[in-house]
């Protein structure tokens, strides 16, 4: 286990044809860096990756993090009901373990602002070490749903082995059980 305030490594993987294509800016993963900036206390290294709506380079791309040692690794794009939105399918493929309250919660969450978030297919799992976490595409969906998951996500590295982390209580509330 990592002691607490090691540097950790987070992967982010925005899957998007356009983000890839350079057909406009990748927004969504930028806010998903900003807001662990922003709470995080522990020094940590983005393992950051722009690729295409591909299950078979999502699913590489997954691996390759989670070997890289990246204890999270948050995903945005790909969740909706669209042909080539197939994040969560990638995820579910190389997940020992599946964690469905996350996408549970984040659903109930985007519903208070979006009758659409019904449509969306987010989910979380364990590989191996790894614990993945698909969010939304949208920067203000992706800052909503984060806040609601994120207090369990510190302890959910504890259950699986991964570094402690410690975040800004001012910022959000974290919980682990005692």
């Amino acid at each position: 286990m990592i002691k607490a305030m090691d540097k950790i490594k987070i992967g982010v993987l925005t899957c998007s044809d356009r983000a890839a294509a350079n057909i406009y800016e990748d927004i969504s993963g930028k806010e998903i860096m900003a807001f662990f900036e922003e709470v995080l206390q522990n020094p940590w290294e983005p393992i950051y990756r722009v690729i295409p709506d591909e299950k078979e380079h999502i699913v590489s791309t997954l691996r390759s993090m989670a070997e890289e040692q990246c204890a999270l690794i948050v995903t945005t794009g790909g969740t909706g009901p669209a042909p080539r939105d197939v994040t969560p399918e990638a995820t579910e493929e190389i997940c020992d373990k599946l964690l469905p309250g996350f996408g549970e919660l984040m659903r109930q969450v985007s519903l208070q602002y979006v009758p659409t978030a019904i449509l969306s297919r987010q989910t979380a799992g364990i590989y191996n070490q790894s614990l993945i976490v698909n969010l939304p595409g949208k920067p203000s969906a992706i800052r909503q749903c984060l806040e609601a998951v994120f207090p369990s996500i510190p302890y959910c590295l504890d259950l699986i082995g991964g570094p402690y982390l410690v975040c800004d209580a001012s910022k959000i509330m974290i919980f682990r059980p005692k």
